[in-house]
């Protein structure tokens, strides 16, 4: 009897995750066991269902994918993740590739290719869309990496990017502290040590910057707040 292996989708877009279901299922190679919709249901479904591959997201609420990443693989580090995702940019790429991902992989590209990517990977290589590897591989060989100017990426962790994430999407010390399982008093701590090293006095600029580093779109920002931040942008 052929083995398939056990491939979970973490995805926030419906309609993508539930294409993607479907185009895998109907290979004989592989079963779907499990479909998240942020980062944080990707880390409980990865410990319950313990698949063999995970397709994971980058910018879903909450918790966002390479934070998920770097959880499962510090807890079930034989689980494969491929970075399934619109994002390029650099920064991404090898914060996704440090905290131990198997593929990066753009959106764009096309079913063949994405089943490459996970043949690849479930044979225990690591797998980059050709883009992406392209781009890493000149900005090491220009030097590009070295002399590119940071948009504050680099000043912050891992934790701190998931913070600033939740804050710009709207959510209250509260809130953040519940999705993290950290106390509001913590959220608060991590709020004022984001506003010092990124330089920033208020909310609209900490929103900013967080659409900068790709962490939130305008659509994810809470209404109230997204008038002051397109209003900074419109003078940047």
């Amino acid at each position: 009897m052929h083995i398939k292996n056990r491939v979970m989708v973490a995805e926030d877009h419906d309609l993508l995750r539930d294409g993607l279901c479907s185009m895998i299922s109907a290979r004989d190679e592989y079963i779907v066991v499990g479909e998240a919709k942020d980062g944080k249901e990707a880390c409980h479904l990865a410990v319950t269902l313990n698949p063999d591959l995970i397709l994971m997201d980058i910018s879903m609420r909450g918790m966002n994918g390479i934070e998920a990443s770097a959880a499962i693989k510090h807890r079930e580090p034989s689980i494969r993740i491929i970075v399934l995702t619109v994002h390029q940019n650099e920064d991404y790429v090898r914060e996704a590739l440090r905290v131990g991902v198997d593929g990066y992989v753009l959106k764009d590209v096309s079913f063949e290719e994405l089943l490459t990517a996970m043949q690849a990977v479930m044979q225990g290589k690591r797998h980059l869309s050709a883009e992406v590897y392209g781009c890493m591989v000149d900005s090491f060989v220009t030097g590009r990496e070295a002399t590119l100017p940071r948009n504050g990426w680099d000043k912050l962790t891992v934790r701190e990017r998931s913070v600033l994430k939740l804050i710009a999407e709207g959510r209250t010390n509260r809130q953040a502290g519940e999705y993290l399982n950290l106390s509001p008093k913590t959220i608060e701590k991590y709020r004022a040590s984001l506003m010092h090293k990124l330089d920033i006095v208020n909310l609209a600029e900490l929103i900013v910057v967080a659409i900068e580093m790709g962490l939130v779109t305008m659509k994810t920002v809470r209404e109230p707040e997204q008038e002051h931040a397109l209003s900074l942008l419109r003078h940047l």
